[in-house]
Order: structure tokens, then sequence, then C-alpha cells
């Protein structure tokens, strides 16, 4: 066994499995002639082809997340439980999915488990009165989910397009499946694109804040490719198209738990009422003068010229940055000009689209202008006459 910058290593992966940032350049362990698998373990005729390996403990420089530069095992797209649970488990997980169910009126509902094994979980599950489908990679324990009247379908998430039987689901979970995956993001998202715009999940992963207080020195085994402490799940699942509900330690501090929901596209009709109201209000206030000019040429004061058309309306637009004077409006191509403009072409009135030095503005106008010229001041309520 090596600590850090003890032992260079040449690296398998470069980049990170969640974040797609470069891993830091020295592994933070290596661990070596460690078992190659924890699971389908060798038996007296295979023990001679049974090698040890080493395993590259590292971490991304950008996300943090930890990570074995290994290859998978074999077996990683199965999933592989215990055949019984303690008591206390079962009674942990019939509380859990209880709760969840009535909090999120799942009653009725369709909910799958990604990676459902032998269909330990789904059969708990069902007693919360939900409609609980499964999808599994291994033939063994799909078969036998099906033989105990479980409805399980055969599959693993490979590719965010990819489509479960019975899809939309209006919940998912998935219980210490993530962190045995090669290329977490696009399960991710291929659960993603199988729910419902409504829909919430359960994802669970072993706990490396706890491995970490702990100092557990012996739970790195290369069947868990990433270590998620709270921080870094919840990046993995922002990252991929879900908000996260709550998050926390669970089962002893051995369980990190996050409830998550589906992220929603935005609906940004309500920017179109308040577009249109301070349009109106513009083009009525331009249409009782003369000659208007705009003070204020900046980000919000080019857009609000070109979302109300205001190119070939407004004389000039007025700004004390000496850089800008001389030059024209972006998309509406109004002459910028000096606060002196004001003396040696006067207006009728002035627009004040100045953001936070709005209120400066018009002190100045009042100080060092014509006093007649009528001033306005775009606000966010609107256009308010001075």
């Amino acid at each position: 066994m090596t600590g850090d910058h003890k032992n260079k290593t040449a690296s398998s992966i470069s980049k990170c499995r969640i974040c797609g940032r470069a891993l830091f350049a020295d592994p933070l362990l290596i661990y070596e002639n460690m078992p190659a698998i924890a699971q389908n373990l060798p038996n007296l005729e295979s023990l001679d082809d049974d090698k040890g390996i080493n395993l590259k403990i590292c971490q991304c420089s950008g996300c943090g997340t930890v990570q074995l530069d290994n290859d998978p095992v074999s077996y990683y797209k199965e999933v592989i439980r215990a055949s019984a649970f303690s008591e206390e488990m079962r009674d942990f997980r019939m509380k859990q999915f209880g709760d969840f169910a009535q909090k999120y009126a799942l009653k009725g509902k369709k909910i799958i488990e990604i990676g459902c094994g032998r269909g330990e979980y789904m059969s708990i599950m069902s007693q919360v009165g939900a409609n609980v489908y499964g999808i599994e990679y291994s033939d063994a324990s799909v078969n036998q989910c099906v033989k105990n009247g479980l409805n399980v379908s055969r599959g693993f998430i490979d590719d965010d397009k990819y489509k479960i039987k019975n899809a939309p689901f209006d919940a998912f979970f998935m219980f210490s499946f993530l962190e045995h995956l090669p290329e977490p993001n696009t399960t991710l998202r291929g659960i993603s694109n199988n729910l419902t715009d409504d829909a919430v999940g359960i994802v669970e992963v072993p706990n490396f804040d706890m491995i970490l207080s702990n100092k557990l020195f012996s739970e790195f085994v290369r069947d868990h490719l990433l270590y998620f402490t709270e921080d870094t799940l919840n990046i993995a699942l922002r990252l991929n198209g879900f908000e996260i509900i709550s998050c926390g330690a669970i089962w002893h501090d051995y369980i990190i738990s996050a409830v998550v929901r589906k992220r929603k596209k935005l609906n940004l009709s309500s920017f179109f009422e308040p577009q249109a109201k301070i349009k109106k209000e513009i083009d009525d206030y331009i249409s009782r003068f003369q000659d208007v000019a705009i003070w204020g040429a900046g980000h919000q004061a080019f857009a609000i010229m070109s979302l109300m058309d205001l190119g070939g309306k407004i004389k000039y637009v007025v700004d004390s940055a000496e850089f800008k004077q001389g030059k024209y409006t972006p998309a509406t191509h109004i002459p910028i000009v000096a606060p002196d403009k004001l003396r040696s072409d006067p207006v009728n009135a002035v627009i004040i689209i100045a953001g936070s030095y709005s209120d400066e503005v018009v002190r100045t106008m009042r100080d060092k202008f014509d006093k007649n010229i009528s001033i306005a001041v775009l606000k966010d309520s609107g256009l308010e006459e001075i």
C-alpha cells in the first residue's frame, strides 16, 4: 500500500466519470494485490486463475469525486444482494417506502426500481399501494422475479435514449447501484428520460463521508468505482437532470440517501406581460415629445431599445463613459454621445435606463441641465415620470 505522492502510476482514465474534469495527477492511494472481485468468488477449480490487482484510488480536481482508476468488474450491470434482510432492515424499508409514497401521493402510481436484483425491495415496495416495476440485467435474477410474480424486464440503461418497458414512471428507486457504474451520467440521464415531468425518486449509495471520518481503509473494492460524499452525490445528481429535495445519512450512517425530483424546464412566459406593459408605456411617452433621448448605454438599455423597437425613434443615447461615446448601439444603431450633447443639441425628454445608477443620473440632470427637460426612469415596475 502506498500513500500520497509515494508512487506515480499511469492512468487508465484521465477524466472524472462525473464532471469530465482531470483527475489529480497522483492517486490518493494505491492498494496492491487486492481482490479483483467481491462476487462470483473462485472455487477450487478456478483458484489458480484468480490474481490480485492494484486499486488506484483517485480524486477529481474539479467536482472532488473520489473514484477508482480501474476497469469495472465483469458483472457491474447486475445487482447482487443478500437473499434475505434482517428484520430491522425490512422494518426500516417498509417505513421509508410508506412515508415516501404518502408524501408524494404515489398510491396507484407507477414506480420503478433501477437495478432490482431478485426483487427483494420490490416486494416491500408493493405493500405501499403503488404499481411497482423493475429493470435488471441478470437473466437469473429476472427469471426469479417473474417467478415471484414481480413485473420486471431485463435490461441495463447504457444510453440516455434507452426506453424502459412501461415508461414513463412517476417515481424511481436506485439502491447501492450508482457506485458500480463506469458511466454513471449516461444511466442517470436515461432514468430521467423515462420519468414523468413531476417524478420523484430515491438514490442511495455507500456513505464515503463516514468512511473518511472513521478511516475505514478496507472499504475500497473494485466493485465500487465511485465513492460519494453528500456533496459529490448532489453534484452528480444535479449535473444529470435532478433537483435535490433532501440528502443525508441513514442506516447507522452507512448509506447516503438522496430524495430527488426531475428537473423541469423553466417557464418564462410570465416575462411577456411586463415586456408588453413597458413597451406601451415607452411608446406612449415618446409619442408626447418631438425629440427624445435615452441616458444609459449598458446591456439593459441595449436590450430595451431592441425589444421596444426604438431604432429611429430615439435621437441619441447619452452615456458618461468616454469609450462608448462616438459609437452606436448594437442592433438599433442609435448614436452614443457625451452628456454635453444635451446642451448643444437639446431634446424635449430623456428616458433614464441606468439600473442602480438611475437616481444619480436624475440628480445630474436636475443639477446640470435644462430643468424643462421631461425625465422618466425605467424601473422594475415600469416607466416612472419624475
